[in-house]
C-alpha cells in the first residue's frame, strides 16, 4: 500500500511540473525574447532587468566561432519543443537522439518563422531522419565532424525551404539514450 501511494504521489508531481512547465512557455514569452534581441544599441542605459542585453553582448563578441559579429540585426528563433530522432537497426529501436535547436536569423525572418514551425520541424526532422539512416552521423553525434555534418545538412535543408534570413544552426543542447 505504500508503495502504491508513493507511486500516485511522484505521478503527480511529475504531471503538475509538466504542466507547469507548458503554462510557462507560452509563445507570447518567445516573441518577447525575439524582440528584445534585435533592440537598438539605445537601450544599453535602461537601468532595468539585464535578460534583454545578454543577446546582445553575445552578438558583439560572436567572432571567434567562424560567425561575423552582427550589430544587432540577429535574432534568434527557439523551436517549442526538442527533436526525438530513433536510430534504427535492423528494424529495431537502438537508441534516442534528443536535439534542442535554435536558428539564428535576422529580424525580419524571425518573425515570419514562428508561424512556419510545423513546415520547419518537417524540414529539419527529415534531414535528422535522413542522417540516422546513414549508419554513423548520429550513432557518435559528439564526434565533431559528425556534430558539423548534422549543422550542414539542417542549415543546407532549410535554405532550400526558406528563401533567405536564417544564418546559422544552433545546436543548444544534444543527449543520445540507449535502449
Amino acid at each position: 500500500m505504500k508503495l502504491i501511494v508513493t507511486s500516485l504521489v511522484a505521478i503527480i508531481f511529475v504531471a503538475a511540473g509538466s504542466f507547469a512547465a507548458v503554462v510557462l512557455k507560452t509563445p507570447s514569452e518567445a516573441s518577447a525574447s525575439y524582440a528584445e534581441a534585435g533592440d537598438d544599441e539605445n537601450h544599453d542605459d535602461d537601468h532595468g532587468d539585464d535578460h534583454g542585453k545578454t543577446p546582445k553582448k553575445a552578438d558583439k563578441h560572436d567572432d571567434g566561432h567562424g560567425s561575423k559579429a552582427s550589430s544587432g540585426s540577429s535574432a534568434y528563433y527557439k523551436f517549442s519543443r526538442e527533436f526525438v530522432v530513433p536510430i534504427m537497426r535492423g528494424g529495431q529501436v537502438t537508441s534516442l537522439v534528443i536535439l534542442h535547436i535554435s536558428l539564428e536569423t535576422d529580424s525580419a525572418t524571425s518573425e515570419k518563422l514562428f508561424s512556419e514551425e510545423p513546415k520547419l520541424r518537417d524540414n529539419i526532422m527529415t534531414t535528422l531522419i535522413g542522417l540516422s539512416n546513414d549508419g554513423r552521423t548520429l550513432e557518435e553525434p559528439t564526434n565533431i565532424s559528425n556534430y558539423e555534418t548534422i549543422r550542414s545538412m539542417i542549415l543546407m535543408n532549410l535554405k532550400d525551404s526558406i528563401d533567405d534570413g536564417i544564418q546559422n544552426v544552433l545546436i543548444v543542447d544534444m543527449a543520445k539514450q540507449n535502449l
